[in-house]
């Protein structure tokens, strides 16, 4: 027979039960609170360490931001100045900007559209010169083919300005035999600009091509694709990221180049944006400083539309093209 349950034991189990529970409850709280104090002084202690980064961080993109917001407000400020020309603009108008597109003297559309033809144009027959120059060292075996990748990267070495004399006094001899060419015309700035455009991105090139397997070429080759074939249909859509690349770089770097096309370039109307925005300001830096800065602003856009629309081609060109 069973003996019925004594309600004091039960009790007083129940009673242990509870009591153990409340002290492992207890214990867990305790230790929670302990890991979140321990938690809050490693973070205060961790900020007290790295405060003056933050600090460096903030200062470097005041830095950075103070001459973009300046040129900003100077152009949308209708004082058109350099003396009147602040952070904020006093007057917010957009004379500087008709004031620019209405000057006769200073054909700002006509410089536009230069510097796009000849940046443009530039572009292009580099990204096609480069890949095909880099396509053959990297792709073919030829007697002088290591000798020339050296030759072109000593070439790089001399700076440009040693040639500026040479390059003068050649394009005035060619000018008089074809004017077309000569000094003060796009096509001949944009053969000199081709002429210097091999080096640098020639190894970019080849850089990025030596990774591709060699077995697609000649996979394609055994069923009867030609060199120039295999360029085009299997090499270049491969390589999309380090066309973007070097398509970026040369068309920023011809978009602000200054040195060589104010020698090449004389007349207004050949002129390109960087050699007209340039005699603006030096007209008169005061009173043309309106002109002067609105032009830059739109100036801009060219280059930030670029690298916005390219911009995830630019990063896997720089980082795969770079090694092997």
């Amino acid at each position: 027979m069973t003996s019925p349950q004594d309600p004091t034991s039960s009790t007083l189990g129940s009673v242990d039960a509870h009591g153990s529970d409340r002290g492992r409850g207890g214990r867990l709280g305790t230790a929670s609170a302990d890991v979140y104090t321990v938690t809050r002084k490693s973070r205060r202690t961790s900020f007290r360490a790295v405060w003056w980064r933050h600090a460096l961080a903030l200062l470097a993109l005041a830095f950075a931001l103070f001459p973009i917001v300046f040129i900003v407000s100077s152009a949308f400020n209708n004082a058109g100045t350099l003396s009147t020309s602040g952070l904020l603009p006093t007057r917010f108008g957009l004379r500087n900007f008709d004031a620019l597109f209405n000057d006769a003297a200073r054909p700002y559309w006509t410089w536009y559209k230069n510097s796009l033809i000849i940046c443009g144009v530039a572009t292009v027959a580099t990204l096609v010169l480069g890949a095909a120059a880099a396509y053959a060292f990297s792709r073919l075996r030829w007697t002088g083919r290591r000798f020339g990748l050296l030759f072109i990267l000593l070439v790089q070495m001399f700076p440009a300005l040693l040639a500026f004399v040479a390059l003068y006094i050649t394009f005035a001899t060619v000018g008089e035999v074809i004017p077309q060419i000569g000094l003060n015309t796009l096509w001949g700035l944009l053969l000199v600009y081709l002429g210097g455009a091999m080096g640098a991105n020639i190894w970019l090139f080849k850089g990025y091509f030596d990774t591709i397997p060699k077995e697609l070429d000649e996979a394609a080759k055994i069923d009867g694709a030609s060199h120039a074939r295999v360029f085009f249909t299997i090499i270049l859509p491969l390589v999309t990221p380090i066309l973007a690349t070097v398509g970026i770089l040369a068309f920023v770097g011809l978009w602000g180049e200054f040195l060589l096309a104010s020698i090449f370039l004389t007349d207004a109307d050949n002129q390109t944006l960087a050699v007209g925005l340039y005699a603006t300001r030096n007209a008169d830096q005061n009173r043309y400083f309106g002109q002067f800065v609105a032009g830059a602003l739109l100036a801009s856009l060219p280059v930030v539309l670029v690298y916005l629309s390219l911009q995830r081609l630019l990063i896997g060109g720089m980082t795969a093209g770079s090694v092997k």
